[in-house]
């Protein structure tokens, strides 16, 4: 029964993009995008703030530090 689940949804979205033309220029966008988010702006704007200010090995004891530092 759970094979037939999953059967009839690979067919299900097998079919649907097979058959969309507007779809994969949409999905590209999308690729796209969250390639930029995930990537590019990680690397240009967000800095190992960790490996910068702490010693490998002690990262876990930076970061316990900080959260409590936060509640306080």
């Amino acid at each position: 029964m759970f094979m037939k689940y999953l059967r009839d949804a690979w067919n299900l979205y097998y079919d649907g993009f097979r058959s969309m033309t507007l779809g994969r220029t949409l999905w590209a966008i999308v690729f796209a995008k969250l390639f930029i988010i995930f990537i590019v702006l990680r690397i240009f704007f967000f800095p190992d703030y960790i490996k910068e200010h702490v010693r490998e090995g002690d990262e876990s004891e930076f970061v316990a530090s900080k959260l409590l530092d936060d509640l306080n």
